[in-house]
């Protein structure tokens, strides 16, 4: 019964709310002083959480807190990219956006499956398109990172016949991407099982906030080993 119900929910949440924008500004940077120590090199790859949708710029983005956390770690400087396209599912990541990440990397970092789950794609497509990326990934990074799917269920801005089946889906593309991970070296499924505060969310109650954003890099600065 929640099927039709999720449907028309998503068609109205569709036309009724207003994304919050891209961050604006540069995709690459540097955050620490310089020292002796080698940088380390990141890169961030993704859907509309990758591209920043909720904060003003890539200082208050994922990215830039990510940057952030691991230099006041390690006490190096990070190198940092991020190549984020909101809307992006796992197969335009793979084919448009994946070349765009640099080589010689220490970490990569995936957010995408928030448009493959509101798309409806099967968890075989999933699978396909995420190994595909993961690889190409392991080739080009020391360690990489992919983010579980976001909780739809928690999202203000969601509907609750609606969350709950955009969360049965994201669970089913989680579960295939921790077999994913599970089989290849150097390679981490993360997630974060808190409750996400009000304040987490931006003001499209959709998209995270610059507190969001700071959260979710802590969680995800954990899994990297530096």
């Amino acid at each position: 019964m929640d099927l039709p119900i999720a449907t028309m929910q998503g068609l109205w949440l569709k036309a009724t709310i207003k994304i919050a924008p891209p961050a604006a500004g540069p995709t690459t940077g540097t955050v620490g002083t310089t020292t002796a120590r080698q940088p380390l090199r990141v890169a961030v790859l993704g859907d509309s959480t990758a591209a920043g949708c909720g904060v003003d710029n890539h200082d208050e983005s994922f990215t830039g807190w990510l940057a952030r956390e691991l230099t006041a770690r390690t006490l190096r400087p990070v190198q940092w990219q991020v190549v984020g396209q909101f809307g992006a599912t796992a197969r335009r990541i793979r084919y448009r956006l994946l070349s765009q990440i640099g080589e010689d990397l220490d970490a990569a970092v995936l957010l995408a499956g928030g448009n493959d789950v509101m798309g409806g794609r099967h968890p075989d497509e999933w699978a396909a398109d995420l190994a595909a990326i993961v690889d190409d990934l392991m080739e080009r990074s020391g360690h990489v990172i992919v983010a579980g799917v976001p909780p739809f269920a928690l999202f203000p801005s969601v509907p609750p016949t609606l969350g709950r089946v955009l969360t049965a889906r994201a669970e089913a593309l989680d579960e295939v991407s921790r077999g994913i991970c599970r089989t290849r070296p150097c390679t981490t499924w993360v997630t974060m099982a808190e409750i996400p505060p009000p304040h987490f969310f931006a003001t499209d109650r959709f998209h995270l906030s610059a507190a969001g954003y700071r959260r979710w890099a802590q969680v995800v600065a954990n899994h990297i080993p530096v």
